[in-house]
């Protein structure tokens, strides 16, 4: 008779559903996606453009009027002898306005203000694109370690099946002890790899799993065919100029290049007049009481006051020490510090660029290649095993080629996520990387 089975209430069966997590694989598009939410560091690029946007206004606040208002009141006791003589209560209120009619270091401080806001648009945009090339990188982190762990995986069971067939032939007289030994050598360096690979497939999730905050359980793996084609504009030089005009980076550099000129020549005008127009109103009213010992002489009519001054200011420094020379001379180090700087990034982009240029054609050539040798790694081994079985190759050679098929296998893995990676980042280099690449490459998963 069959063992009864246990029947769980529906209410728990739909809880225990409920906590089991979701084991299905998740594709390159929604992580991005959800990389783009709970990334650190892309949130912190974000902030930080915010942060930027501020600056502009702040700068355009030293070229607008400045109006401040205030007010007191006051009450005044005046004694003779200890005893009460008058006592009076004041109020006043003052309004001032200033408007800035020439003054250069305020409309540099402006220019400034602007293009550090514009290098902090452009260090967001260069986030952006450098968030989906992280992606991918962790992305296919994660593939190539399952298809390592797959390689591995697949090498030990069919070493430990030879090592079977092996042993089997030694026990009948068919082989020799060293085939055994051979074929155990064989299986026990397959074991370790494969311990290897499971240890770095665990380490990449766990980088995939910090983009995004949350585990990971599995991905869509790379299933169709990767046909590779060479860069289009074919050359590096037209990649270069593409790069000189949409590089984030190099935009960035520039602009801040750009702000440091601009500082520079607002030190550089404070030995120049500054001239504001300002404009106070002023009113004030006084209530005073009057005695004699303790009798009230009486309430005296209030006294108001009103006074309106309008002006055109002048201030020019004549002497402060060398400091004005002095901030002058650090400003325009800072402006040349800045144009070298400005140098060895639009240099660094064009070396990243041609090297991303040669990297593409390089990887789509050893793509096609690795197709080719896993053709010929399936052949080669077919013939070694026959020749194994007609006594015309050893154990050690039937062992080399199945070790030269998995390793082709997984070659040709990585080959793919290569080329792929290196279209990335000569786009990345050029600046003209999009989203629209993720859905690309999602369309080559399963």
């Amino acid at each position: 008779m069959p063992p009864q089975m246990k029947v769980f209430p529906i209410p728990a069966l739909l809880f225990l559903l409920l906590c089991i997590p979701s084991l299905h694989a998740e594709n390159l598009s929604d992580i991005y996606n959800e990389a783009l939410e709970n990334d650190p560091q892309y949130r912190a690029a974000e902030f930080s453009q915010l942060a930027g946007q501020e600056i502009v206004v702040q700068g355009r606040a030293g070229l607008l009027p400045n109006i401040t208002i205030s007010g007191q009141t006051n009450w005044n006791e005046y004694y003779q002898f200890n005893e009460l003589q008058s006592a009076y209560n004041n109020n006043s209120v003052n309004a001032r306005f200033t408007q800035p009619l020439f003054r250069l270091d305020s409309w540099f401080t402006f220019k400034r203000s602007q293009k550090l806001t514009d290098a902090s648009e452009a260090d967001f945009a260069y986030a952006q694109q450098a968030l989906i090339v992280r992606t991918v990188e962790k992305y296919f982190g994660v593939l190539r370690a399952e298809d390592n762990l797959t390689a591995a995986r697949s090498e030990e069971r069919a070493i430990q099946k030879q090592l079977d067939q092996i042993q089997q032939r030694f026990d009948v007289g068919l082989s020799a002890i060293t085939e055994v030994q051979e074929a155990q050598l064989a299986f026990d360096l397959s074991v370790a790899g494969r311990i290897r690979a499971e240890g770095v497939l665990f380490n990449a999730k766990e980088e995939l799993n910090s983009l995004i905050g949350r585990e990971i359980f599995s991905v869509d793996p790379l299933q169709a065919d990767i046909n590779p084609s060479d860069p289009y504009p074919a050359s590096k030089k037209e990649w270069v100029d593409i790069a000189m005009k949409n590089n984030y980076r190099l935009k960035a550099a520039v602009f801040r290049r750009d702000a440091s000129r601009d500082s520079a020549r607002g030190s550089a005008s404070n030995h120049l007049p500054k001239i504001n127009i300002t404009g106070s109103e002023s009113e004030s009213n006084t209530n005073q009481y009057s005695y004699e010992g303790f009798e009230d002489l009486g309430f005296q009519a209030p006294s108001e006051t009103q006074r309106k001054n309008y002006s055109i200011s002048l201030t020019m420094p004549l002497s402060q020490g060398g400091a004005v020379s002095s901030q002058r001379r650090q400003a325009y180090a800072e402006y040349n510090k800045n144009v070298e700087d400005t140098l060895f990034t639009q240099r660094t982009i064009i070396q990243n660029v041609r090297s991303g240029f040669s990297d593409v054609i390089t990887l789509g050539a050893n793509l096609k290649a690795q197709k080719q040798a896993v053709v010929s790694a399936r052949s080669a081994l077919e013939a070694t095993r026959v020749g194994y079985e007609v006594g015309t190759r050893n154990i050690v050679d039937l062992l080399q080629s199945e070790k030269n098929l998995y390793t082709a296998e997984k070659n040709l893995a990585n080959a793919k996520y290569d080329y792929l990676l290196a279209e990335l980042n000569l786009e990345l280099a050029a600046g003209v990387l999009s989203p629209q690449k993720i859905n690309e490459i999602n369309n080559y998963l399963n």
